[in-house]
C-alpha cells in the first residue's frame, strides 16, 4: 500500500528567521495521524536565513542527520567538533547519553536550506558520536546511493537504527527499481523536480508512506532529488 501525502498537507511554521515544514508532528505541529513512520520520526526541511540559526540546545537518544540543499550549515558541538556542512555532504550525530549543539547559517546573503531527519535509535544511552561524509553528486546521478545505515558500507555515514537512507538524482529516461522487504516499511521523500513512485506522480516535497509492497519503480523524473528509507515498524 502505497499512501501520497501532498507537500501542502505538512505542517508549517515560520519564524521569520526560520521557516521550516514538518513531515511529522514536531514542536508546535501536532497531527496523531503523522507521528513518525516507522522509525522514522522526524523529516523538518528548514530555510535558515542568512547571519542565523539555531542556538546550543541538547538532544538525548536520537539518530539524527543532516541533508543540506543548498547554502552551508556551521555545526558545533560539545564532543569538540566544529564543522561546516556544505550541499552535497551527509552528516550524522549520535546523541545517546546526550549532546548538546548548534547551527547556523554563517552566509551574509544566503539562505541555508537543509532536511533535518530523525530516526529512533536500537541501541540507548551510548556514547554520543559525530561522522560526515560527502556524496558524489554521480553516485546519485540515475540511481539510489545508500547515505546511511547499520553497518556504514560505501558512501553511507553509520547510524545506530534498524534503518536504511538512500539518496538519488533524476532526469529523462533514468529509472531505477528498488526491492523491498513487505514486512518493514518504507518512506520516501521528493526534495525536488517532478518523479513517479510505482507510476504515481510526485513533485517537491511529496511523500510516499509505504507498507506491503514488494519494490518501487522510479521513472519519469525531471530534475528530481528523492531520499528513500527502509524502516522497521
Amino acid at each position: 500500500m502505497l499512501t501520497l501525502r501532498k507537500a501542502h498537507d505538512r505542517g508549517f511554521a515560520d519564524h521569520g528567521w526560520l521557516k521550516s515544514f514538518h513531515s511529522f508532528s514536531f514542536a508546535g505541529y501536532h497531527d496523531p495521524k503523522f507521528m513518525g513512520w516507522g522509525n522514522l520520526r522526524v523529516i523538518n526541511e528548514d530555510r535558515v536565513a542568512a547571519g542565523m540559526g539555531f542556538g546550543k540546545h541538547g538532544h538525548r537518544n536520537m539518530e539524527i542527520i543532516s541533508y543540506v540543499l543548498s547554502g552551508e550549515l556551521a555545526h558545533e558541538d560539545s564532543m569538540g567538533n566544529i564543522k561546516g556542512i556544505p550541499p552535497g555532504d551527509v552528516q550524522r550525530m549520535s546523541a545517546g547519553s546526550g549532546v548538546t549543539h548548534s547551527e547556523f547559517n554563517h552566509a551574509k546573503n544566503q539562505v541555508t536550506h537543509f532536511l533535518q531527519i530523525w530516526i529512533e535509535p536500537n541501541a540507548m544511552e551510548i556514547t554520543p558520536t559525530y561522522e560526515q561524509k560527502s556524496i558524489p553528486t554521480q553516485a546519485k546521478q540515475g540511481k539510489l546511493c545508500l547515505i546511511a545505515s547499520p553497518d556504514g558500507v560505501g558512501h553511507s555515514v553509520k547510524i545506530h537504527a534498524d534503518a536504511r537512507m538512500y539518496a538519488g538524482l533524476f532526469d529523462g529516461a533514468q529509472s531505477e527499481q528498488i526491492e523491498l522487504d513487505p514486512q518493514r516499511k518504507a518512506y520516501v521523500h521528493l526534495v525536488k523536480g517532478v518523479l513517479h513512485i510505482n507510476g504515481i506522480p510526485l513533485s517537491g516535497g511529496d511523500a510516499l508512506l509505504i507498507e506491503n509492497e514488494n519494490n518501487l519503480l522510479i521513472s519519469k523524473g525531471k530534475d528530481a532529488e528523492v531520499i528513500i528509507f527502509d524502516l522497521s515498524h
